[in-house]
């Protein structure tokens, strides 16, 4: 059951439980046609990675990314060579299940410089890696990071490394816990942008850098579920004001959720979608042409 109205969106697994096969065809039941994976989905499959990679493309769903390559700037010396080997090893599960994004975010680690020059000579060598393949990576400034800890710095850090395949990934749960202000979207080049990942949750804030940890990886719901719905509306907006036209995905941890039916879950992905597409964005369905027409009040 495809549905038009939510081809620009897409479900994350990590909000769904069982097995992978059950994961994508809730998915598909729900009318989404992406689907943005995870590297345990793959090497976690019982029946290993080539029948993992088998029943992704078995389910018709398009990858939206591959995530996520964790820590990977500003170390040095053998864990920068350590991290260049795992950076390697991620590139090519990305490949093999034709995934475009290989999800980067900011390094938490306490070994790594928080030299913005470094971080960045760092990332364009992964994107100089990733340029074989046929990969870009999206650059995805989490809230709790080190240094790059909000998308207005790892937007000067994609700048610095100025490679084409590099650019940025925005999450909008992170814009919000963080506290950025939106108006700094204005200032991003749209081609630059190369996934935009969407989340709410449930408190008005998260002060310190634990609560926003644990509420990421624990307590998001779908957009228009949370109290930051106003937020949401106005950042999606913002980004197809500035001219952004590529994928959603909802990267929604909730402890919840994965303690019920996978239909259910996919039910209310797929409200949230509807109601950013059709309320939020006004799409109308696609032209055969498969352009999309946009009403503004």
């Amino acid at each position: 059951m495809k549905d038009h109205a939510i081809q620009g969106f897409g479900m994350d697994t990590i909000t769904l439980a069982g097995p992978l096969k059950a994961k994508l065809k809730a998915m598909v039941d729900a009318g989404f046609t992406q689907v943005m994976l995870k590297a345990n989905d793959i090497v976690g499959h019982p029946d290993g990675m080539e029948a993992a990679v088998a029943e992704v493309k078995a389910s018709g769903l398009r990858g939206t990314g591959f995530q996520v390559l964790r820590d990977f700037e500003g170390l040095s010396g053998h864990l920068h060579e350590y991290k260049i080997d795992i950076a390697k090893a991620m590139l090519q599960m990305c490949a093999a299940l034709d995934c475009k994004v290989l999800l980067a975010c900011s390094s938490t680690s306490p070994h790594a410089s928080q030299d913005l020059d470094h971080i960045a000579r760092d990332l364009r060598k992964l994107a100089m890696l990733a340029v074989p393949l046929g990969i870009r990576i999206a650059y995805e400034g989490l809230s709790w990071g080190r240094t790059v800890n909000e998308f207005t710095t790892a937007w000067d850090v994609v700048c610095r490394a100025d490679c084409p395949n590099l650019g940025l990934g925005i999450d909008g749960y992170h814009i919000v816990a963080a506290k950025t202000s939106l108006d700094e979207i204005d200032y991003l080049d749209p081609s630059k942008i190369f996934l935009v990942q969407l989340a709410d949750f449930m408190w008005q804030e998260t002060k310190t850098f634990e609560e926003r940890m644990t509420t990421a990886r624990t307590y998001r719901v779908f957009p228009g579920e949370g109290v930051h719905s106003e937020q949401m509306v106005d950042l999606v907006l913002k980004l197809d004001r500035l001219g952004y036209r590529g994928d959603y995905s909802f990267e929604v941890f909730n402890d919840d959720y994965v303690n019920l039916p996978l239909p259910v879950v996919a039910a209310r992905a797929r409200k949230s979608a509807l109601w950013l597409s059709e309320d939020v964005l006004r799409r109308s369905t696609p032209l055969p042409n498969d352009m999309r027409l946009k009403q503004r009040s």
